[in-house]
């Protein structure tokens, strides 16, 4: 029996750049609303391009975060800045894609402390903790192992899933090695032991995913993280 007060009417921010032309935001408005409808509950969204994210305040009166699939991003200081902002104040956070691969960077410089931590596609100096795949992944679907116990674990039901992906970029092996004895666990692997899912364990709901398990709900799939990144946010 739910005991915290619920939010009747939940206020989504979805960061990023929206191209009609993209799958994932194809997807998302159609997960969001079955996630919703199973739920018994309203949730309005907005899109913010991420040019338009200058401070915490165009952020503020949201009940969850999700960093959408999309980057390059026209501003990655935008999409940083609502990663933090999510992170720092336990609102629920959903990262997919590009929104997982810059909650990684965000969490090296502003946790750990690695100022220099970039991203592969869009710099060429300092560390990159995200780095190009040695197999690219777009237009790919593979197996994920989910650690057991974890949130990603208990939305699914399962330890095995299978989900799309469209992407060339990944996590770093240096950074995987810094991650071991930190907050944000690796929570999701494919069949090479290579990352593909995170969560931050001192945080109500942070999750992002290198895949895209959004794109379910373009065939009538329901999407188990979506559902749970509402539920979170509607305490």
């Amino acid at each position: 029996m739910e005991t915290s007060p619920l939010t009747s009417t939940l206020r989504i921010a979805l960061v990023g750049d929206y191209h009609s032309e993209t799958v994932a935001h194809q997807a998302i408005p159609l997960a969001i609303d079955d996630a919703a409808a199973v739920l018994e509950l309203t949730a309005d969204y907005d899109w913010l391009p991420t040019k338009d994210i200058t401070s915490t305040e165009d952020l503020v009166g949201y009940d969850a975060i999700w960093v959408v699939p999309g980057s390059p991003y026209e501003n990655e200081d935008g999409a940083f800045t609502a990663i933090r902002y999510a992170r720092e104040n336990a609102i629920p956070f959903l990262g997919t894609c590009g929104g997982f691969q810059h909650a990684v960077i965000e969490y090296a410089r502003n946790v750990l402390g690695w100022d220099d931590a970039n991203h592969g596609e869009t710099a060429q100096g300092g560390r990159q903790v995200i780095s190009p795949l040695s197999c690219s992944l777009v237009e790919q679907t593979g197996e994920i192992e989910l650690r057991p116990h974890t949130l990603i674990a208990r939305a699914y039901g399962r330890e095995m899933i299978e989900e799309a992906y469209h992407c060339n970029f990944g996590v770093a092996q240096a950074f995987i090695d810094a991650l071991s004895a930190d907050a944000l666990k690796v929570t999701g692997w494919d069949n090479e032991g290579d990352v593909r899912a995170v969560e931050l364990t001192t945080h109500p709901f942070f999750v992002a995913t290198l895949f895209q398990h959004e794109r379910g709900a373009l065939d009538g799939r329901p999407v188990p993280l979506v559902r749970e990144f509402l539920r979170a946010a509607r305490r």
